[in-house]
């Protein structure tokens, strides 16, 4: 009889049920390159992923949705949580203040679960500082200038000086690539998005990660 193979949202180890420590899935775009559609595709495609949830300082865009897009906090709020060193990472993006909160990643960490993160270089940069051996980082390239430009006059949710002005701050994030593991080139997303997936599905299956694999092993030879 032929065995049923497990659909693309079954986590690598599942059928074994071995411990597995989560890792931390960082996607970091210039704004317009595609990184928030990845994300939100990469997250239907695979349900062992989860949507870390920043706090940021900046309004709510049409659609968003307070605790579930984001956490919207005041700029006295947001400093406050620095403070008492709840936030794992932070920066400031053009005018406005960007963080995670430090509890539920490391929980989500500790209890073998993935957690995805739509993050600029910097806040890649404070992760991959703080929790090395966790943190998975793709960066996401436009196919050209022109489409990443037009691309954000398309979606209509910037005025024509902000669009100016990401478009004139691309140059300095693209060049933060060399700092990533992966690259993805967004020029188709179909592409794109399987792209991602092949990704998680081997940072998953990376020896470190299997906590449970050294016993599994032992198990094993001791039946041989």
């Amino acid at each position: 009889m032929t065995r049923k193979q497990p659909d693309s949202t079954t986590d690598a180890n599942a059928e074994l049920h071995m411990a597995r420590r989560g890792l931390l899935y960082i996607i970091s775009s210039p704004s317009g390159a595609g990184k928030t559609t990845l994300a939100r595709r990469l997250l239907a495609a695979d349900r062992n992923i989860a949507m870390s949830v920043s706090v940021t300082t900046r309004p709510a865009r049409p659609g968003e949705r307070d605790g579930v897009d984001y956490r919207f906090v005041d700029a006295d709020g947001f400093e406050s949580m620095k403070e008492r060193g709840e936030l794992l990472e932070w920066a400031r993006v053009f005018d406005n203040h960007y963080g995670t909160p430090r509890a539920p990643v490391e929980a989500a960490i500790l209890a073998g679960k993935d957690v995805l993160f739509d993050i600029d270089w910097q806040g890649a940069q404070q992760l991959s500082e703080k929790m090395p051996g966790d943190v998975v980082r793709v960066f996401v390239l436009p196919p050209s200038g022109p489409v990443l430009e037009e691309r954000l006059r398309v979606r209509a949710q910037d005025s024509p000086e902000t669009v100016a002005r990401r478009m004139a701050a691309a140059s300095s994030e693209i060049s933060h690539w060399p700092e990533y593991d992966y690259v993805i080139v967004n020029s188709d997303l179909e592409t794109s998005v399987n792209s991602a997936l092949a990704i998680l599905t081997a940072e998953r299956l990376k020896r470190a990660r299997l906590l449970g694999l050294s016993a599994f092993v032992r198990d094993m030879r001791a039946v041989l």
